[in-house]
Formats: structure tokens, C-alpha cells, sequence
């Protein structure tokens, strides 16, 4: 799945993630434009949209002529595919996570921690 390429493709994801459902183009436009300094143009969250659907990151419903736009993961599961392509990206795994539990808030590394202990506790011989 590609990343984000910039501040309007977030904007829309945030959009849709944080939508009870699929929103039309005007629907969309309306809940973006409420937060931003300057207002867009129809067809350029049209277009932005389509280029998301493109890329695998929204599905286009049908609604009358139009379309529903919603996203096609969550943004937990869009999150973690991204940190998964990184880390297989790099050469040495190990310390690519060793940096990376070192980096985060200790809050977040303990939860990272009981994640890793219930999934370690769950495997069949241990």
C-alpha cells in the first residue's frame, strides 16, 4: 500500500477515518474546508480522492451517479503495513526495532511489551 504524499491526501484519510461512513465529494469537502485556512475546490478533493482510490487507500461506492468515498484499512492497519514495509526495508531488523522500542514514549513501549509477552505466552510450546 503507498504512503501519503502530502497534507491534502492526510487531510481526507483523517477525514474518513473520523466519518461514521462513506461521505460523497461535498460531504467531504465540507468537513475539510471547516478546518482549513483556505478553502478547496470541489474538484480538487475530487481529484485527490480518486487518486487515493487509485492507490488502494479508498473504495469508491456507488450512490446515484455519484460516489461514497471510504477508506480500505483502518487507520491502525494502514499504520502498521507502513512500519512493516520500513522495517522490511532495512538490512538488519534487530536493530531497526531495538531503535525503534528505545524511541517510543515509555507508556507506548510498555504497551509494546504486553503485546509481545501475550503474543509470546499465546505461541504453542512456551
Amino acid at each position: 500500500m503507498a504512503g501519503l504524499a502530502g497534507p491534502l491526501e492526510r487531510a481526507i484519510m483523517d477525514t474518513l477515518w473520523g466519518a461514521p461512513g462513506p461521505l460523497r465529494v461535498r460531504e467531504l469537502l465540507g468537513r475539510i474546508n471547516q478546518h482549513a485556512d483556505r478553502a478547496l475546490a470541489y474538484n480538487t478533493v475530487q481529484t485527490v480522492a480518486e487518486r487515493l482510490a487509485r492507490k488502494g487507500l479508498l473504495r469508491r461506492v456507488p450512490d446515484g451517479q455519484a460516489f461514497r468515498y471510504a477508506p480500505t484499512r483502518t487507520r491502525e492497519e494502514h499504520a502498521v503495513e507502513l512500519m512493516l514495509k520500513a522495517l522490511t526495508e532495512s538490512p538488519d531488523h534487530g536493530a531497526m526495532l531495538a531503535r525503534f522500542a528505545e524511541s517510543v514514549d515509555p507508556e507506548d513501549a510498555h504497551h509494546l511489551f504486553e503485546a509481545l509477552r501475550h503474543r509470546t505466552d499465546d505461541e504453542p510450546g512456551t
